[in-house]
């Protein structure tokens, strides 16, 4: 039977066990377990078929993480973000470690874990800004200990920071780019095109006609804009366009094939198409929704 984490008297920890409501568990991101320790001496803690995610950050000394057939070592500042479902251990040097932690989970997890990874995401991240995920672990033990009748909506609220925090942290374009020089150069490009689509959306635009304004190869382009913004020139021209077709669906009188050209889109059937594949709706569905309620 593995060794329960961070427990017996290899560690002195402060910790809640959290009982979260059945409306936290059906709706929201919801606390298992928080807390902070220091080890008292070297130990291994092992896990594994938990439903839960665990976040830790070692707050000084070192160790190592056995994650995914990989070992991680682990020093004062490092942050690992895991899914416990898979087997885990993490084993303490003889520069014992302190660190502070949180399991957690909520139906949204699998895919904010997911978006994560796809972001750049790893078990372990070196942080630039440790003390922004320390805060927010020290701020959901407050939380945990309090009596507050909507404490399960603000520990919702601290989670949803906490990852925020960990999906910039993990946001690695140079990765993508092929260097930090190259980043740098190429988000400097990207940053351009951002803002001329910005501007000029409702033109036809291809991806041909930016490579030759911008004097960057298309493929090279279109690799950088998306580490750049994690999203696609293609689909971010998309949601530039439907944002505008939404506002005049709702402010205007304007026929769908109006809108449709006025945005950038095309004829009325093909921007009723693209509207309702970002939208889920209809234009004509959205509008009578929402036209005849003012600004409200």
């Amino acid at each position: 039977m593995p060794e329960s984490l961070f427990h017996g008297n290899l560690v002195t920890s402060s910790r809640i066990l959290y009982t979260p409501s059945p409306f936290a568990r059906e709706n929201l991101l919801f606390l298992q377990e928080t807390g902070s320790l220091k080890a008292t001496s070297p130990h291994t803690s092992s896990r594994e078929g938990l439903n839960s995610y665990l976040l830790f950050l070692v707050r000084s000394g070192a160790g190592f993480l056995s994650y995914g057939g990989n070992r991680y070592d682990l020093a004062a500042g490092d942050c690992v973000f895991i899914d416990c479902r898979l087997p885990y251990s993490h084993t303490t040097s003889d520069d014992l470690w302190e660190l502070s932690w949180a399991h957690f989970s909520g139906v949204t997890m699998p895919g904010i874990y997911n978006k994560y990874s796809e972001r750049g995401g790893r078990p372990l991240l070196h942080l630039r800004h440790p003390e922004k995920v320390l805060s927010c672990l020290l701020d959901l033990h407050q939380m945990a200990c309090s009596d507050d009748h909507i404490r399960d909506m603000k520990i919702n609220e601290i989670l949803a920071g906490l990852l925020s925090v960990m999906m910039e942290e993990s946001w690695q374009p140079e990765e993508a780019s092929g260097g930090s020089g190259q980043a740098s150069a190429s988000g400097h490009v990207t940053a351009k095109v951002k803002a001329y689509l910005d501007e000029n959306f409702t033109r036809r635009i291809s991806l041909d006609d930016l490579a030759q304004r911008f004097f960057v190869n298309k493929y090279t382009l279109s690799r950088s804009f998306r580490a750049q913004y994690d999203t696609t020139i293609g689909t971010y021209l998309t949601s530039l366009r439907i944002g505008y077709a939404k506002q005049c669906l709702r402010f205007t009188d304007l026929t769908m094939e109006e809108i449709g050209q006025k945005c950038g889109i095309g004829d009325a059937a093909y921007f009723s198409r693209v509207f309702e594949k970002v939208e889920g709706e209809s234009p004509s569905q959205f509008r009578n929704a929402w036209h005849s309620r003012g600004n409200g």
